[in-house]
């Protein structure tokens, strides 16, 4: 049997949730799927080799990395994952789709697949995978779709497996401001700041924060999560 279970992609399945700014963020983000890879090379990529690091990753494993952007953070999990089974989803279907040529590109005898799918119901069984990875992507939902996203992360994670999270951190003054001021006047691209409430939200889930390490680039605060189910 698939993979995924396609039941969960129709479209009453989709109205039965609610709408929240990830509409917007879908666009916003398909518009800029051809430039966004350079935002990651220069304020991500060391946050998502700290995650890495730390993630527990290794060859034959099944894992899923939620919002994959540009695709960096994929091509990475595919590297250290070749004989393994490695699923993408993004909010963007371009994003999604660019991510998944690059991969087939540079892995071509890889099991790498990614969609564009509504993370808050994922297309997976219970207890289908040993990893997995989130990176930026709780700034753009709503408090109840980061909820709603974490039960669906716990749900699809075997016993034992775990959870790496990254967000924005909240550590430094001036860049919280500069944060503030662009979450305005565009939130369906910057979203807002969440690192200090995250952790309760995580635990409440029913996962388990185990270790966590503050990464700066370029200015650019993250906070990297490891949490086991």
């Amino acid at each position: 049997m698939s993979d995924w279970n396609y039941s969960i992609l129709l479209p009453r399945a989709e109205q039965q949730l609610p709408r929240t700014i990830a509409e917007r963020t879908r666009r916003v983000y398909d518009r800029l799927a051809s430039v966004y890879p350079v935002s990651t090379f220069f304020f991500h990529s060391k946050a998502h080799a700290c995650a890495m690091r730390h993630a527990g990753i290794r060859d034959g494993m099944r894992v899923l990395e939620l919002a994959t952007g540009s695709g960096e953070m994929f091509q990475r999990l595919v590297k250290a994952n070749p004989s393994g089974k490695t699923f993408g989803l993004d909010l963007s279907p371009r994003m999604a789709a660019r991510t998944q040529l690059r991969a087939r590109r540079a892995f071509p005898k890889a099991q790498a697949h990614c969609g564009a799918v509504d993370v808050r119901s994922m297309p997976f069984r219970n207890s289908s995978f040993d990893a997995v990875v989130c990176c930026y992507l709780f700034e753009l939902l709503a408090h109840d779709d980061i909820r709603l996203t974490l039960r669906e992360i716990r749900r699809v994670l075997r016993p034992g497996g775990k959870f790496a999270l990254v967000v924005i951190g909240q550590n430094a003054t001036v860049f919280n401001r500069l944060y503030g001021v662009c979450g305005k006047l565009v939130p369906a691209f910057w979203g807002r700041q969440i690192e200090r409430s995250v952790p309760d939200l995580v635990e409440e889930a029913g996962l388990r924060i185990v270790d966590a390490h503050s990464v700066r680039q370029t200015g650019y605060p993250s906070r990297v999560l490891i949490a086991k189910r």
